[in-house]
């Protein structure tokens, strides 16, 4: 389906040289005694980098047609990570690589958008926070109540991140997905 340039609308998904882009922002110029010109800020979304690319201002732009089902994470297998569609309850699979860091801040059940193309996931979207257990950190010292102290701890999906020293192994806490920043315990 192609669309004109005005028709551009925020978070759009389009294709661009043979690949899938999100628009992020854009500008339709025409100067005088010029043609137009379009400016599109946009992500890339398999690689999540974000470019600024230039077109004629008149170019048809070729929307691309996702689904973003939410699925439950089921189970990790080798390099494949297993999801369930909530609605349909069909079972997929996802490259390590396709998932990338967002690895870090899904564990077995939870619940996640993947954006699909054409029955393939292109890329996964969190939560802004998570819930994650600690795997690993040192054991706070008693008496050690210097205010905004930290200590290393890894969670059991492998982030590692500062946490407060009263922490301790198998707490729960919230965590931002954004920065990878401790945020609170969790209940």
């Amino acid at each position: 389906m192609t669309i004109s340039s005005g028709e551009i609308r925020r978070n759009m998904t389009i294709i661009l040289d043979d690949d899938v882009y999100q628009i992020l922002d854009w500008q339709h110029r025409q100067a005088p005694k010029a043609p137009p010109t379009l400016t599109l800020k946009v992500r890339q979304v398999k690689s999540g980098n974000v470019y600024e690319r230039k077109l004629a201002g008149n170019q048809k732009l070729t929307r691309a047609e996702v689904d973003t089902p939410k699925v439950q994470y089921l189970y990790p297998d080798g390099d494949m990570h297993h999801f369930m569609d909530t609605e349909t309850f069909e079972q997929f699979a996802i490259p390590e690589e396709t998932l990338g860091d967002a690895l870090k801040y899904i564990s077995e059940g939870d619940t996640l958008e993947v954006m699909m193309y054409e029955g393939a996931a292109i890329s996964v979207q969190v939560a802004p926070s998570v819930t994650l257990e600690i795997g690993q950190t040192e054991v706070g010292l008693k008496g050690d109540t210097q205010s905004g102290a930290n200590k290393p701890a890894t969670t059991t999906t492998g982030l590692t991140l500062n946490v407060p020293l009263f922490v301790s192994t198998g707490d729960r806490i919230i965590v931002n997905s954004t920065t990878g920043e401790y945020t609170g315990r969790a209940d």
